[in-house]
């Protein structure tokens, strides 16, 4: 495992899912991690579980101001210094495109893609006065390829993986990195209530080469990598864990 000592991280989304598992393995690592979500006692439980000083704020980013009033609070609390942002808070939609209304586009839109840009924005400043940092963001497979009744959600995806290209040539000239992750079919709660419906375990399998489901642990992992300087030449690139789900000529299932 990469060496994290002595860096400090902020991961959003952190009360639950692939959020506590990334923060959980930057802790072992041995960076100190800010916790923010919305829920404080999914946070708290998360704080539990780390070891080095963990510092838990609770904030919606999906408002205007909760981006820079969470980075605010971390830069506060960890004494003006950051190192990793993790941008993992998101929200899933999954309709029929044409019954899609103007404000659950917003709500996806405002959470996926604006919060991660607003709390890009908060930190860079943080980074640029130290000469170096790392942004990973958690995107999805869906922002490669398409996914049906998943439209708003595949486009917000891609958005911030454009995002982050159009950020790693921007501030990589001034020692900032910019990444992706994404992920394909997490064995979450969600997808673990999804495939004990007849017949869905076996289309979703079917695409997936591995035939497995990735892990929160295994999104983890390829974070702690890109955060780390054993990741320092790579910069504006996706990194998939999926299995090689995305690479699969079949087509996503209809599940």
């Amino acid at each position: 495992m990469p060496d994290l000592a002595g860096r400090t991280a902020l991961v959003t989304g952190a009360g639950r899912g692939i959020g506590a598992a990334i923060a959980t393995a930057l802790d072992a690592a041995g960076a100190r991690v800010v916790l923010v979500a919305r829920s404080g006692d999914e946070l708290a439980a998360t704080a539990a579980g780390l070891t080095n000083e963990p510092v838990v704020i609770t904030a919606d980013l999906g408002t205007a101001d909760g981006p820079r009033a969470a980075v605010d609070a971390a830069a506060t609390a960890l004494e003006g210094r950051l190192d990793i942002l993790v941008n993992n808070a998101g929200i899933a939609l999954r309709k029929e495109s044409h019954e899609l209304t103007a404000d659950e586009l917003d709500l996806v839109w405002n959470v996926n893609v604006r919060s991660a840009l607003l709390t890009t924005a908060a930190v860079i400043p943080l980074m640029l006065e130290q000469g170096r940092g790392a942004v990973v963001s958690i995107s999805s497979i869906s922002g490669l390829r398409g996914a049906p009744q998943r439209a708003v959600y595949a486009a917000s995806k891609a958005a911030l993986d454009g995002m982050t290209r159009s950020l790693a040539m921007e501030y990589g000239p001034r020692g900032l990195r910019f990444n992706c992750v994404a992920p394909g079919v997490v064995e979450t709660e969600m997808w673990r209530e999804n495939l004990a419906k007849p017949g869905v375990a076996d289309a979703v399998l079917g695409v997936i080469p591995t035939r497995r489901l990735s892990s929160a642990e295994e999104v983890a992992d390829a974070v702690v990598f890109l955060a780390s300087d054993a990741a320092r030449a790579i910069t504006g690139e996706v990194i998939s864990a999926d299995g090689g789900m995305h690479s699969t000529l079949n087509l996503w299932p209809t599940v």
